[in-house]
Order: structure tokens, then C-alpha cells, then sequence
């Protein structure tokens, strides 16, 4: 069921797709407004404040990244959860995006299921507030808590563990501006990842602000281990600058991915404290 009374607004030039999810949300109880041009979806923002805003990245009239900085511009919209839905997969885009704190996105054509289930996930952290962390907007705190007791009680899950070795000598180097673009980029790589591997209603957090979690099923989890390895590892070498790649200020202490495989069969955990400290000494004996 849908948050009670929870209403947004769908910013889209293209009719059909707008008439087409006005229609579908509207069935699943949610009140929904539309706008086809920039400048109108700000003027509806003001006037009626929703609870997420739908913002198609082409726009007639003005950029799309402009809507949404006029948003978070404004204390009455600052707030406000933006998914982008766009036919654009370049990582430029999606960085901008980012920057102005978007909540998710969405690629055309798109799986009508799997939006309705980012615009629950996006309302429902939108109600929890600061539970989600600052910079790449994944869940931390208390939800992944309650992930981790909701694994007590389920047999058919498995826990991926990923962690950013030697973030804190990167930080040292180029500035917390840098490590902060060095995390938005992890997560937003995980969440593309994600999307071509697991199911939408998989898990993804974190356990501390350089180490993730992803709960997901065991006949996904080697599969999606490989793959973040490889585009992680990847990109690593993008965010040093020419110079400093095999510098001394680097040296041994390069950017790295430590990773830790946790399976409901290994073993029963009695509690959350269990489940947890499993967790941490995983992650410190990878």
C-alpha cells in the first residue's frame, strides 16, 4: 500500500508517458500532478508541496539540473526527493544528478514495477529523514539495523561486504571534497551494478561510511561480487591525479576493495549484536 496521502509531481514533455503514469499511480492510490515544462513544475512545487518529484531530464524550456537546484534553492522544496528519469546513461549526467542530492534514477525505457518500488523505497526514506546517509544517500543507522533483524528471521539471504581501503590517506592527499566524489561514485556504480544483477527490493547500505552492505540472494552473490570487484577496481586509478598513481605519498596505501561474503547456512545468530559483530569481523579479517 502506499504512504497515506502521499502525492507527487511527474515532470515529462513526452504526453503518453505522463498520461501513462498519471494513470498507473493514480490506481495505486497515490495523488499525482503533472507538468511538462520546467518553469510549470516550479510554480506547482511552490504552490502544492509533494512528496516526490518524477523529473524527466529533457525538457523543453529550461535544464532539467536547473529545476532541480531551484528546488533545493527553496526552503519550501529544499527537501524535497528527486528521481530522474532519463534516457542518458552517461556518468557525467548521473554526477550532476547526484550533486544536487537526487534521490535515484531511472533509465527509458523503464520496468513499471521497478518504479513504483524506487518511489516507495524514495517516500518512505523521505519520512525517515537522516537516515540515510549525507553524501551517496544510502541507508545507514537504524534501517540497516532493521534489514539485519529482518536476515534473523529469513533463511534465503546472503550479505556482501565491501569496503574502501586507505580512504583516509586519499582524503589526507586531495580533500575531503575528492573522497566525498570518490563515494558518491562507489555508490552510484553499486546502484548500476545492482540494477544489472539483482532484484530491485535487494538491500544496499551502509555499515560504516566507507565500508557497504548488500543483502541480496545467494545465487546472485558471486556473480554480483565479481562484478563490482571488476568496475570498482576500475576506477580507482580515475580519481588520483596522473602524478600522485605511483607516487610516494601513495605508496602501499593505494585505494583498494576489501570485500566479505556473510551466508544465512554458515551459521544460526541468535541476535542483532551477533549478526553485527559477524559483520565487523568479517570485514577486519578480509
Amino acid at each position: 500500500m502506499p504512504d497515506k496521502n502521499a502525492s507527487f509531481l511527474i515532470v515529462e514533455d513526452d504526453l503518453d508517458i505522463a498520461e501513462m503514469l498519471n494513470a498507473y499511480f493514480r490506481v495505486q492510490g497515490y495523488e499525482v500532478r503533472t507538468a511538462s515544462w520546467g518553469e510549470e513544475a516550479l510554480r506547482s512545487a511552490q504552490s502544492s508541496h509533494p512528496d516526490l518529484v518524477i523529473l524527466d531530464i529533457r525538457l523543453p524550456d529550461i535544464d532539467s539540473f536547473e529545476v532541480a537546484r531551484r528546488l533545493r534553492a527553496n526552503r519550501r522544496t529544499q527537501d524535497i526527493p528527486i528521481l530522474f528519469l532519463t534516457e542518458k546513461r552517461e556518468r557525467e549526467d548521473r554526477l550532476k544528478g547526484l550533486e544536487l542530492n537526487a534521490e535515484d534514477y531511472i533509465t527509458k525505457p523503464f520496468d513499471i514495477q521497478e518504479l513504483r518500488l524506487r518511489v516507495r523505497n524514495a517516500l518512505r526514506r523521505n519520512t525517515q529523514g537522516t537516515l540515510t546517509n549525507t553524501i551517496t544517500g544510502l541507508l545507514e543507522g537504524n534501517l540497516v539495523d532493521d534489514r539485519l533483524r529482518e536476515c534473523l528471521e529469513d533463511q534465503g539471504w546472503a550479505a556482501l561486504l565491501l569496503a574502501l581501503d586507505n580512504l583516509d590517506r586519499f582524503r589526507e592527499v586531495y580533500g575531503f571534497v575528492a573522497s566525498d566524489d570518490l563515494l558518491r561514485a562507489s555508490a552510484l556504480m553499486l546502484h548500476d551494478i545492482l540494477g544489472e544483477v539483482c532484484s530491485p527490493t535487494d538491500f544496499r547500505g551502509h555499515l560504516s561510511p566507507a565500508e557497504f552492505l548488500i543483502v541480496t540472494s545467494p545465487k546472485t552473490l558471486r556473480a554480483l561480487k565479481e562484478r563490482i570487484i571488476k568496475r570498482l577496481e576500475a576506477s580507482l586509478d580515475y580519481f588520483y591525479r596522473d602524478q600522485d598513481r605511483n607516487s610516494e605519498a601513495f605508496r602501499g596505501r593505494q585505494l583498494a576493495i576489501r570485500t566479505g561474503e556473510l551466508l544465512a547456512a554458515q551459521k544460526p545468530f541468535s541476535d542483532l549484536n551477533q549478526l553485527k559483530a559477524e559483520n565487523q569481523n568479517l570485514m577486519k579479517g578480509a
